[in-house]
C-alpha cells in the first residue's frame, strides 16, 4: 500500500485528533493512530477505549488498505517538516518508509486487526445543531464539571432534550451552570450525560461558525459528526444530581455591577486571601459594594470598593473567588446581575443582556464568613 499527502494537512487532522491518547494507556495499540485508505480518501482513527476520534482527507492513492502507526513518532516528525508532499509506503510486514524531499524515515506499524472496533450508531435519536451553538453550550458549562471520580455522575454534562431545546447543566457541588439553546430542536424529550474529555476535544476540533453538525446518541454512546470529523463517547452510567433542587426559588436582592471591573477587583482582592478557601467577603450597601479578602495566618487584608446598582437590604455575603471569576467568565456582556438573599443562601448570577435564543444561569454556593 502507498499513498501520498501533504505534510501540513495531515499534521493538522492529527492535531484534532492526538488529544484523545492518553499517556499511560493499557494496550500499547492504543498509542497509535489507524491509518484507513479506501477509494483515495484517508480516514485516520485514535481511541482511549472510551472516546473515538475520526478525521478524514485527501490522498493520491491506488489501492486500499489499513495499518497502525506510533502517534508520537509520527506526530513529532511532522511538526518538524517544511509543508510537502509526503510518500507513505507500507511493506507486507507492516513496516512504514516515509519519504519527504529531503530524506528517508522508517518507523514500525503493527497490525490493523488489533485496533479496536468502533461503536456503531445503532438505534439512535439524532438531531442537527450549529457548531457555533453547541461549542458556545460547550465553552459555557464545561469549566464547571467536577474532578471528583468518587460521583461519576458529576463528571460529565448533563444534556437535556425537548422540542423547545437543548439544555446543558454541570455542577462540581460548589457551583452550577445551566444553558439553554432555544434554536435547536430535539425530536424528543431525552437526558444523558456525556464525559468532561470528549466535549474538550470537540472545543479544539470543531469551527466556531454556522457549519451544520449532526448529534446522535443511544443508550450507551454519544455521537458528533461535522463534514470530516466524527466523534463518539461512551456515556456516563449514572444518574445526574436533582439539580432543580437547589437553585434558590426566592433571591430578592439584585445587584448589578460591572462584569470587567468585577473581576479585576476579585483577581486583585483574593491574592491576599487565605489561599486554601480563596475567600472574599462582598459587603453590598446602597450604590456601593466593597470586596475584602485577608489571611489571618499572615496578617494579609486586600479591600476595594465598587460602584453599583442595588435593588435590597445591606448584606455581607463571602464567595470562592476563584470560583465567582470562573463563572463571571463564562457571562458574555458587560454588565452582570447577582440574585441575593441571605449570607447563607446560594448566590445566582446572570448576564444582564442575554439573546432571545440563549439562556445562562450560573450558581455559586456561599462560604462561611470570617468573624
Amino acid at each position: 500500500m502507498k499513498f501520498i499527502v501533504s505534510s501540513s494537512a495531515l499534521l493538522k487532522q492529527l492535531q484534532h485528533i492526538s488529544g484523545v491518547i492518553n499517556n499511560n494507556t493499557v494496550l500499547p495499540i492504543l498509542e497509535d493512530f489507524l491509518f484507513e485508505i479506501e477509494k483515495g480518501r484517508l480516514s485516520v482513527v485514535a481511541t482511549d477505549l472510551e472516546t473515538v476520534m475520526r478525521v478524514q482527507l485527501d490522498v493520491e492513492a491506488k489501492e486500499n488498505g489499513r495499518v497502525c502507526i506510533p502517534a508520537k513518532i509520527l506526530l513529532d516528525s511532522l511538526k518538524n517538516l517544511p509543508d510537502q508532499p509526503l510518500t507513505f509506503n507500507i511493506e507486507k510486514g507492516f513496516g512504514i518508509e516515509i519519504t519527504s524531499d529531503n530524506g528517508k524515515y522508517k518507523v514500525p506499524g503493527e497490525n490493523p486487526e488489533n485496533f479496536p472496533k468502533e461503536p456503531q450508531p445503532d438505534d439512535t435519536t439524532s438531531f442537527t445543531a450549529s457548531s457555533l451553538a453547541l461549542l458556545t453550550a460547550i465553552n459555557k458549562t464545561l469549566f464547571a464539571v467536577s474532578s471528583d471520580d468518587l460521583r461519576p455522575a458529576m463528571t460529565g454534562v448533563f444534556f437535556e432534550l425537548d422540542k423547545k431545546g437543548l439544555q446543558l447543566v454541570a455542577t462540581d457541588a460548589h457551583r452550577l451552570v445551566r444553558y439553554k439553546r432555544k434554536d435547536v430542536s430535539c425530536p424528543k424529550s431525552d437526558s444523558f450525560i456525556v464525559p468532561r474529555k470528549p466535549l474538550s476535544l470537540l472545543k479544539s476540533a470543531l469551527p466556531i461558525n454556522e457549519d451544520e453538525i449532526t448529534i446522535s446518541y443511544n443508550s450507551n454512546h454519544f455521537f458528533v459528526k461535522h463534514k470530516n470529523t466524527q466523534l463518539s463517547c461512551r456515556l456516563i452510567d449514572a444518574r445526574f444530581p436533582d439539580y432543580k433542587v437547589v437553585i434558590p426559588s426566592d433571591n430578592p436582592y439584585k445587584l448589578i455591577v460591572n462584569k470587567a471591573e468585577f473581576q479585576g477587583a476579585l483577581r486583585r482582592v483574593s491574592i491576599f486571601s487565605n489561599k486554601s478557601t480563596n475567600q472574599v467577603a462582598l459587603a453590598i450597601s446602597g450604590s456601593n459594594l466593597e470586596i475584602t479578602g485577608q489571611d489571618l495566618d499572615f496578617n494579609f487584608e486586600g479591600d476595594e470598593r465598587l460602584a453599583c446598582r442595588y435593588d435590597g437590604e445591606d448584606l455581607t455575603i463571602a464567595f470562592n473567588a476563584k470560583f465567582l471569576i470562573e463563572v463571571l467568565s463564562a457571562a458574555d456582556g458587560d454588565e452582570v446581575k447577582l440574585e441575593l438573599s441571605t449570607p447563607t443562601k446560594a448566590g445566582i448570577i446572570k448576564p444582564v443582556e442575554q439573546t432571545e435564543k440563549e439562556e445562562l444561569m450560573m450558581l455559586v454556593m456561599p462560604l462561611m464568613l470570617n468573624q
